[in-house]
């Protein structure tokens, strides 16, 4: 059995403020960022050559680090049936998902259509995908539709703030889905 979450393959691009860019961590940035992983209760990047998404203003929004790999292991685990995502991010955990049998069809929900035209075309060539650009807080999914799993990933970074808008995702879909979560909760109602 291969890695949960594997590393991204989207090419390197540019459009609009986002670039899809690889970035180096060295065996020297990985000692250093060893010492503030712990200071933040986070993991250490393990050297390497990693994949970001990043946005010329807000800086960067997502990467493929092994660190970030594991905040995303419950949407893996619980991916079954119909599978909506909000946010499209560098595709890393679309990909993972569209690695489970049990997974039927994704439904990606995501804002912007610069970041769509980067990540997209490489999951499209997959009939079970569906990417529509849209605000996850305004779109309203088909009548009677039902999804195995739900996962709002939206925010740039974790922060309290963000616990009101994860609770308007999870009451929006709580009676259209088995399962739902969203990225970083655990550790903001842990750290902050």
């Amino acid at each position: 059995m291969g890695a949960i979450i594997e590393r991204v393959t989207v090419p390197e691009g540019k459009r609009g403020k986002w670039a899809i860019e690889r970035f180096e961590v060295t065996k020297r940035d990985a000692a250093f960022g060893a010492i503030q992983a712990m200071q933040h209760g986070r993991g250490a990047i393990l050297p390497g050559i990693y994949t970001r998404l990043r946005h010329a203003e807000r800086g960067i929004v997502m990467s493929d680090t092994p660190d970030e790999m594991r905040d995303h292991y419950s949407i893996v685990f619980n991916a079954k049936d119909y599978v909506l995502l909000n946010g499209l991010g560098i595709g890393m955990v679309l990909g993972a998902v569209l690695k489970r049998a049990e997974v039927r069809h994704v439904i990606v929900i995501e804002k912007d259509s610069d970041v769509i035209a980067l990540v997209g075309p490489h999951y499209q060539s997959d009939r079970r995908v569906s990417i529509i650009c849209a605000d996850a807080f305004d779109w309203q999914p088909p009548k009677g539709e039902r999804y195995g799993a739900v996962w709002h990933d939206i925010w740039d970074d974790l922060c309290g703030d963000n616990l009101l808008e994860m609770t308007k995702l999870k009451r929006k879909y709580g009676r259209r889905t088995d399962w739902q979560g969203c990225w970083g909760e655990y550790y903001i109602r842990r750290f902050a």
